[in-house]
């Protein structure tokens, strides 16, 4: 039988995991170490799915996909890459990718991506743009870029949604620079920001003698916006009475100036943002209903950085080196200690903290190498300790939710008992492999009897 799955892969050590771990899940594969390798092979075969790394030793993997796609256009290919940022993900999904998978990857995720491949194959189109400066590895990152990865051949109205300090115009300008309108305008405006007596004009713009002050015609966001995108920051905080006239303009696609008569064509797409919980909002009276299900057809969830924290060094290292570009000082690396620390803080200010704090460090740190010393005195307060415990006390938790989730849909009638034995074994197991197997050491050590001990280990196989 013909190999099903080609791999191209100039590191040998990711070729041979990913060869036997296919092996092991029965779908047949092949391995190759460069794309000139996989070319002569097609000449006497085809697979049904291409995985390829994005850095080959001569060419992109993105190259080779397209040139594979020349050929043979619904052959899928999943991109792997250990540089996760943004512009690569688009520029994959552009180019007809399947998936993009970063690197080091979970390998059942790998299966569950080739399996899907296997069985419904998927293309994407249109040009590549600008690097957005978004970048990560964490899989929390990786749905995200995934989706605007998915939606870059797309006009459709989009509402991005997260913690302030998210990066959620990062994500509406990566929308726009990918999309069939980046030739056109990208035009901002905080509605939360702006009086709401002046709102309207600011937004649909004015004729000359509108109102006291209006000397002049002046053109809204809408119309600077033409033929690009009108992004929408801070909509949950619009106030009703302009809720409804975007309304009309969203559902008829043209407005007036204030103090206008003539009808002019909204011809842009409108990316919205907020912090708030819009659902929540429409609950209160305080956001209408109509305009929020028109502005949520796709909704992306920005995730905030504590529930990235993998991507924090990545990060750090981004800001710093930007930081040094911009700013014209001397390079500097944040030990690995420090960054250990930093992964551990709460960063209430999400993202947008974090590169603030960077480029302090960058500006104010003596040596090239900045230390936990380098940090302001607000950072420090907390010290270790106190980190590692939250930290700690947060990871509890999320398994705790995990095991809590797989009980209820296993049907157990008695939830509590169900983990509460799983808990009991699990800490007796490491206790004894601590203990060297020493069950008398291991129950002193646990504050428990030899007794109780005991039973919990019968109990394992209940």
């Amino acid at each position: 039988m013909s190999a099903r799955v080609w791999i191209v892969d100039d590191d040998p050590a990711i070729r041979y995991v990913l060869e036997e771990y296919l092996a092991g899940e029965r779908i047949p594969a092949r391995a190759f170490a460069s794309g000139d390798e996989l070319r002569e092979a097609l000449r006497r075969d085809t697979p049904e799915l291409v995985v390829a790394d994005v850095r080959l030793e001569n060419e992109s993997g993105i190259d080779l996909m397209m040139d594979l796609r020349r050929q043979h256009a619904s052959l899928p290919v999943i991109i792997m890459t250990a540089y996760s940022d943004l512009d690569s993900a688009v520029r994959a999904f552009q180019g007809g990718a399947f998936e993009f998978l970063a690197k080091p990857f979970d390998l059942e995720e790998v299966g569950r991506l080739i399996r899907k491949a296997l069985k419904t194959p998927e293309q994407a189109a249109a040009e590549g743009g600008r690097n957005a400066g978004l970048i990560g590895s964490s899989p929390a990152f990786q749905n995200l870029i995934r989706m605007v990865g998915r939606l870059s051949g797309s006009d459709i109205p989009v509402l991005v949604t997260g913690e302030t300090g998210t990066g959620k115009e990062l994500i509406a300008r990566a929308l726009h620079d990918h999309s069939p309108r980046s030739s056109g305008p990208f035009v901002a405006i905080n509605t939360a920001a702006i009086p709401e007596d002046l709102l309207e004009s600011e937004l649909f713009g004015h004729e000359k003698g509108a109102f006291t002050g209006a000397g002049e015609r002046r053109m809204g966001r809408f119309e600077q916006a033409s033929g690009g995108t009108l992004f929408l920051d801070e909509v949950g905080d619009m106030p009703l009475a302009l809720q409804s006239r975007l309304l009309r303009v969203l559902a008829e696609g043209e407005y007036y100036r204030l103090g206008g008569r003539d009808l002019i064509e909204a011809d842009v797409r409108i990316i919205a943002a907020t912090h708030r919980d819009l659902a929540q909002r429409v609950d209160e009276g305080l956001f209408r209903a109509d305009l929020y299900h028109r502005l949520k057809v796709i909704r992306l969830e920005v995730p905030p950085l504590r529930e990235r924290r993998e991507d924090i060094p990545l990060l750090i290292r981004h800001f710093l080196h930007q930081a040094g570009r911009e700013f014209r000082l001397p390079p500097k690396i944040a030990e690995q200690p420090l960054l250990d620390y930093l992964k551990g803080l709460p960063w209430p200010g999400n993202v947008r903290e974090l590169k603030h704090l960077c480029q302090s460090l960058a500006a104010l740190a003596p040596a090239p190498l900045i230390g936990f010393d380098d940090l302001p005195p607000e950072y420090r307060a907390d010290q270790f300790g106190q980190v590692a415990d939250r930290r700690n006390e947060d990871a509890l938790k999320a398994q705790i939710v995990r095991t809590l989730n797989a009980v209820e849909e296993s049907g157990h009638e008695a939830p509590f008992h169900a983990m509460r034995q799983q808990v009991d074994t699990a800490l007796v197991e490491v206790m004894l492999e601590r203990c060297g197997d020493n069950q008398s050491e291991a129950a002193r050590r646990l504050g428990i009897s030899r007794n109780t001990l005991a039973a919990i280990l019968e109990r394992r196989g209940d």
